[in-house]
């Protein structure tokens, strides 16, 4: 099955979502970094919940056959990282987040919004 980096972004936000994961934002770094097009950013507030957010990102977006590249971090849960090359996940205990700040390196880019995303389908 073919699906859109916008709709493999909306499934991975709302899967954090259902975990509860606290802050979810998704970052369009198209254009300023060659890592990835979207970062995706979100924490939980224990290392149980921070695998249970990974858990649920893996199994949904698994469900329409789209399989990370790399899994980092899992065993730790400090800070997980999900690696789809065209969009990262980034995973934070709620401690790592306040401590490492990387939604500030990206603080001048685009925020993405599922509810009336500015993004079209084809990009």
């Amino acid at each position: 099955m073919d699906i859109t980096l916008l709709k493999k972004a909306e499934i991975g936000f709302h899967a954090a979502q259902n975990k509860k994961a606290s802050d979810v934002l998704t970052l369009d770094i198209r254009g300023v970094s060659s890592a990835a097009d979207f970062f995706m950013i979100c924490s939980g507030d224990s290392t149980r919940q921070v695998k249970a957010i990974a858990d649920e990102v893996v199994a949904k977006l698994k469900e329409v056959g789209v399989r990370p590249t790399g899994i980092e971090g899992y065993d730790v849960a400090k800070w997980i990282l999900l690696d789809y090359c065209d969009i990262v996940v980034h995973i934070f205990h709620l401690d790592a987040r306040k401590y490492y700040e990387i939604e500030r390196l990206w603080e001048d880019v685009p925020k993405v919004e599922f509810n009336g995303a500015k993004i079209s389908e084809d990009d």
